[in-house]
C-alpha cells in the first residue's frame, strides 16, 4: 500500500488564491499528494484547483471547515503516512510547508502547528486566541501558543486514534486538547506564512464573534 505525504486543503471560495497556493506546494521536498475539498464555494475554486492537478472534491453546499476536513481525512487516511492541513489562502508561502514536515520526520514531535508571524494589521482585542490557549491550558495543562493555527501536520496514526473532528471554528482547539492527553508530542515551529487578516471592521468583528462562540462551545463540551 502506498503511503503519501499528504497536503490536505479545505477551501471556500479562495478562486483568486488557490492557484499560487498550490503552485506554492508543488515545490515541497516531501508532499507527494495535494487534496483539495471544494466547501461548496460559489465561485472557480474547484475549476482552479483542478487546473492545478490537485485532486479535488466538491461538497453540494458550505458545510463549514470541520466538515470539510473530516470528508478529505475519509479520502486520504487509509494510504498517508503524514497528513498536512493548510489553508487555501497561504498563496506563495504555502512553500513553508516542508518546515512543518521535518520535525516529524526526525522524529522530533508527532504533530506540529504553525506559529505565523506577528500580524501586520490591527485586529481583534485577544478575547478569541485568550479563550482558546486558556481552554487547552485548563484541559491538558500544557500552554500552547498557536492553538488557533489550522496549518498543523500529523502523523497518520493520531487523525485515526481522534476519529471525527470538531465541527466550526472550535475545530483546532478540540483536535488540540484531545491530542495532548493522548500524550503525543507537539512542536510549535515559526514559519513565514501569511493569510488574509481580519481587521476592526463590523464583518471582521462578526467572524470573530462567532469563533468565540464555537470555541466555547467546544469547550463546554469537554467538561
Amino acid at each position: 500500500m502506498c503511503e503519501f505525504i499528504t497536503v490536505l486543503i479545505p477551501a471556500y471560495n479562495e478562486g483568486t488564491r488557490i492557484k499560487n497556493t498550490i503552485q506554492a506546494i508543488k515545490k515541497s521536498i516531501y508532499v507527494d499528494r495535494i487534496v483539495v475539498i471544494d466547501d461548496g464555494s460559489v465561485d472557480t475554486t474547484f475549476e482552479t484547483a483542478k487546473k492545478e492537478n490537485a485532486e479535488v472534491y466538491r461538497l453540494d453546499r458550505n458545510r463549514g471547515k470541520g466538515y470539510a476536513m473530516n470528508y478529505g481525512l475519509d479520502k486520504v487516511i487509509s494510504n498517508s503516512k503524514i497528513i498536512i492541513f493548510l489553508d487555501g489562502d497561504l498563496q506563495e508561502t504555502a512553500s513553508e510547508v516542508d518546515k512543518l514536515i521535518y520535525p516529524i520526520l526526525e522524529d522530533e514531535a508527532d504533530f506540529t502547528i504553525a506559529k505565523f508571524p506577528r500580524a501586520k494589521k490591527k485586529g481583534g482585542f485577544g478575547l478569541v486566541k485568550n479563550l482558546a490557549k486558556s481552554g487547552v491550558k485548563f484541559y491538558t495543562g500544557q500552554s500552547i501558543d498557536t492553538t488557533l493555527s489550522g496549518q498543523r501536520a500529523f502523523k497518520t496514526e493520531i487523525l485515526k486514534r481522534v476519529g471525527n473532528l470538531p465541527s466550526g471554528y472550535g475545530v483546532e482547539v478540540g483536535m488540540t486538547i484531545d491530542i495532548l492527553n493522548m500524550g503525543y508530542r507537539v512542536k510549535e515551529v515559526e514559519v513565514g506564512m501569511t493569510h488574509r487578516e481580519t481587521g476592526r471592521d463590523l464583518q471582521s468583528f462578526l467572524h470573530r464573534g462567532k469563533q468565540f462562540y464555537h470555541i466555547l462551545l467546544t469547550l463546554i463540551k469537554k467538561i
